[in-house]
Formats: C-alpha cells, sequence, structure tokens
C-alpha cells in the first residue's frame, strides 16, 4: 500500500535529515554559504522543516502551524540541538498523520493548488517526498565539501 511506503520513506530521510545535521562537529559549519551555492544546510533544514509542517501539518492534518517560509532562508544560527529538536518534532508530526490515512484519502484532491493545478493528496505527498530527497542530498554535499576544505 502506497501510504505504507511513504511512511517508510518519509520516516526514513527524516532520520537522515538528523544524521546528517548531528554529523556537523561545528556548529557554525551548518551556517556556511561557500562560494557557488546558494544555502547553507541550516537554512535547507529548516526549509525541510517548514515545507512539511506546512504542507503535510497545515493543510493536510490541520496542526495550526503557520509557515514563515522567508525566515527559513533568512535565520542563522539556530542551536544544532534545537534544529535536531525540530527535525524530530516534524518526524513525529508526519508520522502521525501518514499514519491515519488510506487509499481513499490519498485519492482526494490535496486542498490547495499546487502550480496551479488541482492534485491529489497522493501526488503532492509524492512531490514532497522528493523535494525532502533533493534538498537531504544537498545537506550531504554541503557537509562532505566543508569536511575537505
Amino acid at each position: 500500500m502506497l501510504q505504507e511506503t511513504l511512511l517508510e520513506f518519509f520516516e526514513r530521510d527524516l532520520n537522515k535529515l538528523y544524521s546528517e545535521i548531528e554529523l556537523y562537529e561545528n556548529e557554525s559549519q551548518l551556517w556556511i554559504v561557500k562560494e557557488g551555492i546558494t544555502n547553507s544546510a541550516g537554512n535547507l533544514c529548516l526549509h525541510l522543516i517548514g515545507n512539511l509542517r506546512h504542507f503535510i501539518g497545515a493543510i493536510m492534518g490541520k496542526s495550526g502551524y503557520v509557515r514563515e517560509r522567508d525566515k527559513e532562508f533568512t535565520l542563522k544560527n539556530i542551536s544544532k540541538k534545537d534544529l535536531l529538536d525540530a527535525i524530530n518534532d516534524t518526524k513525529s508530526l508526519v508520522i502521525k498523520i501518514l499514519s491515519n490515512i488510506n487509499q481513499e484519502d490519498l485519492d482526494k484532491n490535496y486542498p490547495i493548488e499546487k502550480h496551479d493545478k488541482i492534485v491529489t493528496n497522493e501526488n503532492m505527498l509524492v512531490h514532497l517526498f522528493g523535494h525532502l530527497s533533493y534538498h537531504l542530498g544537498q545537506i550531504n554535499y554541503h557537509r562532505r565539501l566543508l569536511a575537505i576544505s
């Protein structure tokens, strides 16, 4: 069932996000932006947290979360502990919501349009998983790039 697969993959990659952030030995490295790279790992982490809390938490789960997307890219020097706590909170929220959906829910239209298109909840969740994986790869690259610098 797709619901179980999505649940497994979101949990796996949120655990990997936690591990990636935890691997930064020097907390200040989370906020470094090297030449040719647009965002720091800390800001990408904040962006992923905000994205999932908004699109899964607030929209699908009616959590009440209010997203401040600009701050995901402008806030700096959030402690590693705070980032890790926020990842765990986000993972708990995503697991709770995805654990309570079924195929009928996945087949329903997502409550808001995505890029001016009506899509299903299933489509949106697959999109959000791809977004998570994409930025997770960027964080991994950022961490490894700094390790060889």
